[in-house]
């Protein structure tokens, strides 16, 4: 789920889910007085592609499936009267929900045969923050799907594992630029990478939604760029207490409830 400081307001929800804090007056969705467990249920699929010989690294897995996020939220079959805008609308009025699920082979290939969208590290924008996959790592492709209810998953998703999403970094990521967007990781909690890449693309939407329309429009021309790192703990305090949004978890899987997963730091939303 997610909120924003100072008020870090929790509210229940299902593995993986957000909460938006929004007013009437200021939200693109159905009212807050809506019970959004009372509304039918959808979930944002995301598939990685994990190949035997050329895992992606961690860190490039989660940035990519952040963007992906973004991309989708931003195309055009998914605004307006689009025909993926109904699926988003609905999803987004109800617990927002995202599972990362892992494919090889024959089955990414049935994967990429569904509509959706095919998002790679190999696209990444030259001031993206990000360093080239290292240790013969091969770029990353994340296929995001239009949402889909969560009892009528498409059989060729439904199959995918969800476990076994182990993803590592040969080396530290350098320093992300000030200028880039960063999503900033809880250096406390032990997130498997499917866990912490649903997370990501939780703080890249949380950040979507607070952006002005001119800040939205900027951010999608210069292709998304973005970067994932994780703080100490000192940098963590700061980021949690400075006003920028912050993500919170359910706790129904691997962490506990309420726990703070992401910080969104994105140069228009800092404070001062």
């Amino acid at each position: 789920m997610i909120c924003r400081n100072p008020s870090l307001r929790q509210a229940g929800g299902a593995p993986g889910t957000l909460d938006r804090v929004t007013s009437a007056e200021t939200s693109p969705f159905r009212h807050e007085a809506v019970s959004r467990d009372a509304l039918p249920q959808f979930v944002l699929p995301l598939v990685v592609r994990v190949e035997r010989g050329s895992p992606p690294t961690r860190t490039d897995a989660l940035r990519t499936a952040a963007r992906a996020v973004l991309i989708l939220l931003a195309d055009e079959r998914a605004t307006g009267e689009g025909p993926w805008a109904r699926a988003v609308r609905d999803w987004q009025d109800a617990r927002i929900r995202k599972v990362v699920r892992r494919a090889r082979g024959a089955e990414w290939r049935r994967a990429e045969a569904l509509p959706g969208i095919t998002v790679t590290s190999a696209e990444r924008p030259a001031a993206g923050g990000a360093a080239a996959p290292a240790g013969g790592a091969g770029p990353t492709e994340v296929r995001v799907f239009p949402p889909v209810p969560l009892d009528g998953w498409p059989r060729d998703l439904a199959r995918l594992q969800v476990s076994g999403t182990d993803l590592d970094d040969p080396a530290p990521p350098p320093p992300a630029p000030p200028e880039v967007p960063v999503l900033w990781l809880a250096p406390d909690l032990g997130m498997t990478a499917g866990k912490a890449m649903a997370q990501a693309g939780h703080g890249a939407q949380l950040a979507w939604w607070e952006l002005s329309a001119a800040d939205r429009a900027a951010w999608r021309a210069a292709g998304f760029p973005l970067a994932v790192r994780t703080p100490g703990p000192e940098r963590w305090a700061e980021l949690t207490a400075s006003g920028l949004p912050v993500v919170r978890d359910a706790g129904y899987t691997e962490i506990a409830a309420g726990s703070c997963t992401v910080v969104a730091d994105h140069p228009a939303l800092r404070r001062g």
